[in-house]
C-alpha cells in the first residue's frame, strides 16, 4: 500500500465560527482504499449532525467519485479543507476501510486521543483492535453493531448486503447466456432463466427479488426453518433437501457453521439441484470464519455448459471451491465470479446507506459536546474494541489470548470527618 498522498492544499471553504469550535468534531476523509468511490458521510448526513451540534470537516474531493461535490456539503454546513487540516483536532474519523494495508496508511496521520470508525473486520484479524490500542487511537468497529432492533438504523452489513444482493442478480442476467424472463416472440417462445440463491439473509433475499422482478424462476435455500416464509414472501420458491440440522441459526440472527458430516450430505443433495440452474448465487458467510464451501468442483462439473456463478463470499474464501476472489474464471463450462467491495459499484447509493448507518450511530455516541462512552449501553459496548490505549472488546481479548478485563470494584464508602460524626 503506497503512503497516503494528499491532495494539492486548498483554502478552507468556511471557517469554524467561536460557538461550533466547542462542538466535537467529525472528520470525513476521502478513501484510500483502492478502487474505493464512497464517501462516508453525504450533505445531507452532513446537515442533520450539524444541526445536532457536530461540526463536520470533509477532505477535498471526498465525495466527488459518489456524485456529492464540495460546494454541496458547504451548503450543508461542512467545512472543506485539505486532509491534514481535516484530521487536525477531530474527535472522530471517519472512513469505510480501517484495517490492514488502510489502517496502516492511516495510522501515522491520527493522534492519539482521537477515535477511529471503520469497518474493520475485526473477528477475522481481531490485531486491529491491538494496532489501534498500541497508537492510542480509539476503534470502533461497524460490523461489531449488535443484532437488536434499536441498532438497526445502524446496520451497515446489512446495508451493504442489499445492494450486493441487488448487483449479484443483474451480474447474473448481463453473463448469462439466456435472458432472465419468459418472452413470447414470433421466433417462438423463449423459456425463463432458472435462478438459485444459496443462503438468504439480506443478500439472498434482495437477489431473490431482483431476479423475480427480472422474469426469472427463482428458487432458494437456506438452513434456517425459518427463512422458508422469507423466501416465499420475495415471490421464490424453497427448496428442501430434508437433510436435519441442529442449531442452525446464531443469537445475532446469522446461518450457523455446521459439522463436516451435514456439509457433506448437504453437497450430496444439492448436486441434483444445481444441475438444474442457469445462474447460481451465493451468500453464505460466518463472522469470522472462513467461508464454507458450498459447491464442490465435482457438483460444477455437473452443471449446464454456460451456468454462471455469483459468488459473494469471495472476499472471505469463497462458498464455491473454484472462486478466485476479484476474478472472472470459467471452469468446465461454468463462469465464476468472486466479486469484492460489490458496495463501491453503486457509490451513491451506497454512501447513502452508509452515512445514515453512522450518523445514527454518532448521535448515539455523541452527545452535549462530547463523546459517550457509556458501556452499560450495548451498542457502544459492542462496537468499541480499542479505548485509552487498550482493547477492551471482550470477544477481541479472547481472541488475542489477552486476560479478561476484571470490573471495577465499587469505591469504598469515604470515612466519616469529626464534624460528620457529631453531627450524627
Amino acid at each position: 500500500m503506497p503512503p497516503i498522498t494528499e491532495p494539492a492544499p486548498e483554502i478552507v471553504t468556511r471557517v469554524l465560527n467561536e460557538e461550533e469550535d466547542r462542538f466535537v468534531k467529525i472528520a470525513v476523509i476521502k478513501e484510500i482504499y483502492p478502487g474505493e468511490t464512497r464517501v462516508a458521510l453525504i450533505p445531507a448526513n452532513v446537515s442533520k449532525l450539524t444541526q445536532a451540534g457536530l461540526s463536520i470537516a470533509v477532505e477535498a474531493g471526498a465525495g466527488e467519485a459518489a456524485g456529492f461535490d464540495d460546494a454541496r456539503y458547504v451548503e450543508a454546513g461542512a467545512v472543506i479543507a485539505d486532509r491534514a487540516e481535516t484530521l487536525k483536532d477531530a474527535a472522530v474519523v471517519l472512513t469505510h476501510h480501517g484495517r490492514g494495508d488502510e489502517l496502516d496508511a492511516l495510522l501515522p496521520h491520527l493522534t492519539r486521543g482521537q477515535t477511529l470508525v471503520a469497518m474493520m473486520d475485526p473477528l477475522s484479524g481481531p490485531q486491529v483492535a491491538q494496532k489501534l490500542a498500541d497508537a492510542g487511537i480509539n476503534g470502533v468497529a461497524l460490523e461489531l453493531v449488535p443484532r437488536i432492533t434499536r441498532a438497526q438504523a445502524m446496520d451497515v452489513l446489512s446495508s451493504n448486503a442489499t445492494i450486493a444482493g441487488y448487483k449479484a442478480a443483474l451480474l447474473g442476467a448481463t453473463h448469462s447466456h439466456q435472458l432472465f424472463p419468459m418472452m413470447m416472440t414470433a421466433a417462438g417462445t423463449l423459456k425463463p432463466a432458472r435462478v438459485f440463491i444459496m443462503g438468504v439473509g439480506v443478500a439472498g433475499l434482495q437477489a431473490c427479488a431482483t431476479a423475480k422482478r427480472l422474469g426469472a424462476v427463482v428458487e432458494a435455500y437456506d438452513i434456517r426453518p425459518a427463512a422458508r416464509e422469507q423466501i416465499l414472501s420475495v415471490g421464490a420458491r424453497p427448496v428442501e433437501l430434508n437433510i436435519e440440522a441442529e442449531d442452525t441459526e446464531t443469537s445475532g440472527g446469522y446461518a450457523k457453521e455446521q459439522s463436516a458430516e451435514f456439509i457433506a450430505k448437504q453437497q450430496q443433495a444439492m448436486a441434483d439441484v444445481l444441475a438444474q440452474q442457469d445462474v447460481v448465487i451465493t451468500t453464505a458467510a460466518i463472522p469470522g470464519r472462513k467461508a464454507p464451501v458450498l459447491i464442490t468442483e465435482a457438483q460444477l462439473m455437473q452443471m449446464k455448459p454456460g451456468a454462471v456463478i455469483i459468488d459473494l463470499a469471495a472476499e472471505t474464501g469463497g462458498n464455491c471451491e473454484l472462486t478466485e476472489a476479484g476474478e472472472v474464471v470459467v471452469h468446465h463450462g461454468v463462469t465464476i465470479l468472486g466479486p469484492k467491495n460489490f458496495a463501491a459499484t453503486v457509490p451513491n447509493h451506497a454512501s447513502q446507506m452508509f452515512g445514515t448507518n453512522l450518523t445514527n450511530l454518532l448521535m448515539l455516541m455523541a452527545k452535549d459536546g462530547e463523546l459517550n462512552w457509556d458501556f452499560e449501553d450495548e451498542i457502544i459496548r459492542d462496537v468499541t474494541i480499542a479505548k485509552e490505549g487498550e482493547v477492551v472488546s471482550a470477544r477481541l481479548r479472547d481472541l488475542l489470548g489477552l486476560p479478561a478485563i476484571e470490573p471495577a470494584e465499587p469505591a469504598a464508602p469515604a470515612e466519616a470527618t469529626d464534624s460528620q460524626k457529631e453531627a450524627n
